[in-house]
C-alpha cells in the first residue's frame, strides 16, 4: 500500500495479549493474538483495504510480544514504549464457549508516557483523513484518563479531521464534549448508563437524539440480533440485513465500526458507509477470529443491507449540552 494512500488513525491506548486454548483432535491448540477494541478494528480495516495506523502504548514482556504480532499482521504500529505492561487474558474455548482462565490487568500510564501517547496520536491523526477513537480493554480499563479523549477529539475536530468514536460512559461523554462526527454505541451500553430506560426502540431513539444534541452529527446503535439504528442528522433509520448463524458473536460491533470508517475513508456517503459496516459486523460473527473478514464477501453482503426510515416515535425529546452530558455520565 502506498504511503500516500488515505489513512485512518486508530487510537488504541492499551492493546492486550490474548491467549486462546482450543481443541485439535485430542490435543490443546494454543493461539496467541493481539487483541483489544482498537486492534480488532484495525485488523478489520486492513482486511477491507484501508491503511490503518494504530497508535498505542506497549510495555513489559506482553508489549514486546504484542508489537511483533501486530507487525506480522501488516498493521502499521506507532508505539509509545515504556515500563507499563500491557494486559493479558487467557481463554479456554475447548468446550465451544469462551471460559476465562486468567487475566492480568494492564498498568496505568505515568504522566510522561501519557504525554508521548497524546502527541503521537495527535500527529498521526492530523496526517489522517479519519480518526477512530477506541477504548482500552476491560482488562486495562483505567490505562488513560477520560480527559485525554476530550482533548484529543477536540484538537482533531478543530483541525478539520473526522472523528469517529466507539466508546461508552465517561469516555463517550468526553469525546462529545471535545467534538465528534459519528459515535457508535450498543443498546446494552445505553441501558447500562441509564440513557435508554428499559431499552425499547423508542427509548433508544430518545437517547440517540440526546447524543446528537450533545455534539455529533451521526449516531449508530447496534442492537444484537435486532436491526441497528442510525440517526443521520434528524433522520432515523433501521439498518436491516440478512440474518447469520453466529459462530462467535464477540467483536461484531467493533467490526461494524471498522466497516463504517472504511466506507468514510474511501469517500462513501454516510449511509453507504453504515451499510458496509453492518455487512462487516454480520460477516464477522460467522468466523471465530475477532476483527477478521473477507473484503469481497463484505462488499457483496453490503449490497443486501437496507436502510429504511424507522417508524419509531422518539421516547423522550431532550436537549443537553456536551458538558451537561459529561457531568451526568461522570456521576454514574
Amino acid at each position: 500500500m502506498s504511503d500516500t494512500s488515505p489513512r485512518v488513525m486508530v487510537f488504541a491506548p492499551a492493546p492486550v495479549l490474548t491467549v486462546t486454548v482450543e481443541r485439535r483432535a485430542d490435543d490443546a491448540d494454543i493461539h496467541l493474538h493481539a487483541g483489544g477494541q482498537g486492534v480488532w478494528q484495525a485488523r478489520m480495516l486492513t482486511a477491507l483495504g484501508a491503511r490503518a495506523v494504530l497508535c498505542g502504548s506497549f510495555g513489559g514482556e506482553s508489549g514486546v510480544v504484542l508489537r511483533s504480532l501486530l507487525m506480522a499482521e501488516g498493521i502499521e504500529v506507532h508505539a509509545v514504549c515504556g515500563p507499563s505492561r500491557n494486559g493479558v487474558y487467557i481463554h479456554d474455548r475447548r468446550a465451544g464457549q469462551r471460559t476465562a482462565v486468567a487475566e492480568s490487568p494492564g498498568e496505568p500510564l505515568p504522566r510522561h508516557e501519557l504525554d508521548e501517547l497524546y502527541n503521537l496520536a495527535l500527529v498521526q491523526g492530523l496526517d489522517a483523513q479519519v480518526c477512530l477513537l477506541s477504548g482500552p480493554s476491560p482488562v486495562a480499563r483505567e490505562t488513560v484518563p477520560h480527559a485525554l479523549y476530550r482533548r484529543l477529539a477536540g484538537d482533531l475536530t478543530s483541525n478539520g479531521r473526522r472523528v469517529v468514536a466507539d466508546l461508552s460512559g465517561p469516555r463517550l461523554a468526553s469525546v462529545l464534549e471535545g467534538g465528534a462526527y459519528l459515535v457508535k454505541v450498543s443498546h446494552e451500553e445505553l441501558r447500562a448508563e441509564g440513557l435508554a430506560g428499559g431499552g425499547t426502540a423508542e427509548e433508544i431513539a430518545g437517547a440517540m437524539q440526546a447524543l446528537r444534541a450533545a455534539g455529533c452529527q451521526v449516531v449508530v446503535v447496534s442492537r444484537a440480533e435486532e436491526p441497528s439504528l442510525a440517526m443521520v442528522g434528524d433522520e432515523l433509520y433501521e439498518v436491516v440485513m440478512v440474518r447469520m448463524h453466529p459462530a462467535d458473536p464477540s467483536g461484531a460491533g467493533d467490526s461494524m465500526t471498522a466497516g463504517i470508517v472504511a466506507g468514510l475513508l474511501r469517500g462513501d456517503d454516510v449511509c453507504a458507509a453504515i451499510r458496509l459496516g453492518a455487512a462487516a459486523g454480520a460477516l464477522n460473527v460467522t468466523r471465530h477470529g475477532l476483527g477478521t473478514g473477507d473484503r469481497e464477501g463484505v462488499e457483496r453482503l453490503a449490497a443486501q443491507v437496507e436502510m429504511r426510515a424507522a417508524d419509531i416515535e422518539v421516547g423522550h425529546r431532550q436537549t443537553v449540552s456536551r458538558r451537561q452530558l459529561a457531568a451526568w455520565m461522570e456521576s454514574r
